[in-house]
């Protein structure tokens, strides 16, 4: 049951992102069909991730109040309501004034989009919550990385795959047919939404299966024990904390952790990168290197189902066996990677063979999920499991936020005359090297904060 609900969450979660990444595959064909500037569609982007980062934190609240089952369904079944109202949002014009007479967007029909779009931020925040509170309660303490990495490679599937299918689909009808990139994802997405609301469960009790917490009890071999231990004893005496020490511990363990500020910023750094590459990939492979549409989505897709899902299960294997679990350690390398590769594909001549390109932009994908996926889990080890939801709002914010600069920020760079594409990759690539350095600067940390939390429980 433990696998089955693994698999669900993560067809569950790649139908979300058919839903919310399919807009980046499409902005080339806006651009071309509707007129839309790179400054609209980068506000876009930029309001969807601020107002998907802040219904994040709203709706994990919610799960852990009411069904996450439930919670995860309706998003999803809400952003299939919202994609297809997006697909046949020109046909209103015979009611409002949504194009002109060059059968270009009005400003009507930009501020309809843009609000759609940004309303669908909102109800894809109802989805990563559900399934992070759903692994806790269906894994144990002691496999939760290793499954919880497997789960996030959803990510990559997702996104790689829509953008796969958007791009063949805009290869094949042509730039008119844009609205098919989420009409498309949308009826495929239905299916997903009915698989969630009639076989996902809340927890093992819904089969008559105990807490993973019993299985928990069972010794563990190897150097896991010490670790396991002290995480049960901190467990057990977090638990007594209530009123104004749990609001006190908060505080220490999250808001004065100068660790958790650091994985925050150094994520918001994280995401510069990764949403430059998701959501500007097959607009600069075509408007910078000079590539079809079809081969420019394929690459950003080859970026994510190869790169992607390949560097998210790399990079925590290379922690638990190389790093004793220092996630920090391998982040830090791991971004460092994405940033060079990324500096290779910007120096690459024009001229020269796509392959290398290519190759580079998949390297960039490898690297940079290694921290997408590892720093949520810092926050939960240095914050500690009593403090991780807190944390992880705090990281999750940021992270979100760097649609600032990858998303109106980029699409202002790129039109910019003297400035474009080139701008945008100086301005990512120093973000690179910051995150970098700050995860580097924590390189002899503990790896975790439980030592920190025990001290301040005995004060």
């Amino acid at each position: 049951m433990q696998w089955r609900t693994l698999i669900i969450l993560m067809i569950g979660y790649v139908c979300y992102y058919f839903l919310r990444k399919n807009f980046s595959a499409a902005i080339p064909a806006m651009e071309a069909t509707l007129g839309f500037s790179k400054v609209q569609l980068g506000l876009f982007l930029t309001l969807n991730g601020i107002v998907y980062g802040l219904s994040r934190m709203v709706n994990g609240l919610l799960a852990d109040r009411y069904s996450k089952r439930l919670l995860m369904g309706t998003g999803l079944l809400l952003s299939c309501v919202i994609n297809l109202a997006i697909c046949f949002s020109p046909s209103l014009n015979g009611l409002f004034h949504l194009l002109d007479g060059e059968g270009k967007a009005t400003l009507g029909l930009v501020y309809l989009i843009g609000s759609l779009w940004v309303l669908n931020g909102y109800v894809h925040g109802m989805g990563y919550p559900p399934c992070s509170s759903l692994m806790a309660h269906w894994f144990r303490p002691s496999e939760l990385a290793t499954k919880q990495s497997i789960w996030n490679a959803s990510h990559s599937i997702g996104a790689g795959a829509v953008i796969a299918l958007c791009g063949w689909l805009l290869s094949r009808f042509g730039y008119g047919a844009w609205n098919l990139c989420f009409i498309v994802p949308a009826v495929i997405s239905f299916a997903g939404s009915i698989l969630l609301f009639t076989t996902l469960r809340d927890d093992p009790s819904a089969y008559g299966l105990p807490p993973v917490e019993e299985f928990e009890r069972e010794s563990v071999a190897g150097d896991r024990d010490e670790v396991h231990s002290a995480e049960s004893v901190s467990s057990d005496t977090e638990g007594q904390l209530t009123g104004e020490h749990y609001k006190k511990f908060i505080t220490q363990m999250v808001f004065r952790n100068p660790v958790i500020w650091g994985i925050s910023v150094s994520n918001f750094c994280v995401y510069v990168i990764r949403f430059t590459i998701l959501e500007w990939g097959t607009s600069f492979l075509t408007q910078y290197k000079g590539l079809d549409i079809a081969l420019a989505a394929s690459i950003v897709a080859a970026s994510e189902l190869i790169g992607g899902v390949l560097g998210t299960i790399a990079s925590g294997w290379l922690t638990d066996r190389f790093f004793q679990s220092k996630t920090l350690r391998t982040s830090a390398l791991f971004i460092l990677g994405a940033t060079l590769s990324f500096a290779g594909f910007w120096l690459v001549p024009l001229g020269a063979p796509w392959i290398w390109s290519a190759i580079l932009i998949v390297a960039s994908a490898f690297f940079i999920y290694g921290p997408q996926a590892l720093l949520g889990i810092s926050c939960s080890q240095y914050a500690t499991k009593r403090a991780a939801g807190s944390a992880n709002g705090v990281c999750g914010i940021f992270g979100y936020a760097a649609t600032v600069i990858s998303g109106i920020g980029f699409g202002w760079l790129a039109e910019r005359p003297g400035m474009g594409w080139n701008a945008v990759f100086i301005v990512a690539i120093a973000f690179g090297f910051i995150g970098a350095a700050i995860l580097f600067s924590y390189w002899k940390a503990p790896a975790n904060g439980y030592e920190k939390a025990r001290q301040f429980l005995q004060k």
